[in-house]
């Protein structure tokens, strides 16, 4: 029994609940300034687009 909580499932699903928010962070950290070039890119090619017709 630790910290009053017997059941080793509600562990695990605390566990995933703590390691996915860090996973998320860690994912958003990394490729938190591709988005803003990968949007860039679909401007300046639309911008392209419209301007050949």
């Amino acid at each position: 029994m630790v910290l009053g909580i017997d059941d080793p499932q509600i562990w695990l699903a605390y566990l995933a609940c703590i390691f996915s928010a860090l996973g998320c962070m860690v994912y958003g950290a990394l490729n938190w300034r591709e988005e803003k070039e990968e949007q860039a890119v679909k401007s300046s090619t639309q911008k392209q687009v419209t301007q050949d017709q």
